[in-house]
């Protein structure tokens, strides 16, 4: 199961510059590809709002 951006996202762009492998864009709502997440939890643990969970 890939991590998912909540509504609590607040679009500031942590998540995209932590992510290892690129799954992050952006958009009018950020999102994380579950094709390209390796689940390990890098943009989880730098999101601010704690918007990124599995």
């Amino acid at each position: 199961m890939a991590y998912v951006i909540g509504d609590d996202c607040v679009a500031c762009g942590t998540c995209i510059d932590e992510c290892p492998v690129g799954a992050i864009s952006e958009g009018e709502k950020y999102s994380i590809n579950p094709d390209e997440c390796t689940e390990c939890g890098t943009c989880a643990d730098a999101c601010p709002s704690g918007a990124i969970s599995l």
